[in-house]
């Protein structure tokens, strides 16, 4: 796998099939990167499990605190990694003691370690590394464009709230990897202009 570029369809795919979410390094501070990202994660349907020896005992978002991986005491599908690249590898040492494996171990923006990736990747687990599956989330559903991004197209109107455990489609074509209704708009305007 190059993990340099990641087709989309691997990414989707990523996503589509998991429904177990562990985050190692998830902070119940809501200012966190981490926080939002759970909180996104949880609000799209997945079940997330907050990984830090640092808060066992509180909860995010009702969900309680684990010291560790083999705390959990379930099968995961994915272990999402929030901590700097030098603590990746005990990380990935840990998940290959879970029965069963997890499907997928990905690691958050700036992270990244090459080694560990070829260890996971040897036992038959999908990595990702340096992507936020919150940013891959919004943009291969189209829904980062709700906000105009990305899209040439911006609005004044709030976008709707999605509700506990909505989920879209990861189907959608972005308008880099494809037509949508706003690349559409902006095509026929284009048109219409010239």
């Amino acid at each position: 796998m190059n993990h340099d570029a990641y087709p989309d369809n691997y990414i989707r795919g990523i996503l589509n099939s998991v429904k177990s979410i562990a985050m190692v390094g998830a902070s119940p501070v809501n200012v966190r990167p981490s926080y939002f990202a759970f909180k996104y994660l949880a609000q799209r349907g997945y079940d997330m499990i907050p990984v830090n020896p640092g808060h066992v005992g509180k909860e995010l978002l009702g969900k309680p605190f684990v010291a560790s991986l083999s705390d959990i005491g379930r099968p995961i599908d994915m272990i999402d990694i929030f901590r700097n690249s030098s603590h990746i590898m005990p990380v990935v040492e840990e998940a290959l003691t879970l029965d069963p494996l997890p499907k997928v171990i990905w690691m958050q923006l700036g992270a990244r370690d090459d080694a560990a990736a070829a260890k996971a990747e040897s036992v038959g687990i999908k990595v990702v590394m340096n992507r936020c599956p919150k940013i891959e989330y919004g943009r291969l559903s189209s829904e980062i464009s709700w906000m105009g991004v990305n899209s040439r197209t911006l609005s004044s109107k709030r976008a709707p709230v999605p509700t506990q455990g909505m989920r879209l489609s990861l189907n959608r074509m972005s308008v880099g990897g494809g037509d949508t209704a706003a690349s559409d708009r902006a095509a026929k305007n284009k048109t219409e202009q010239s």
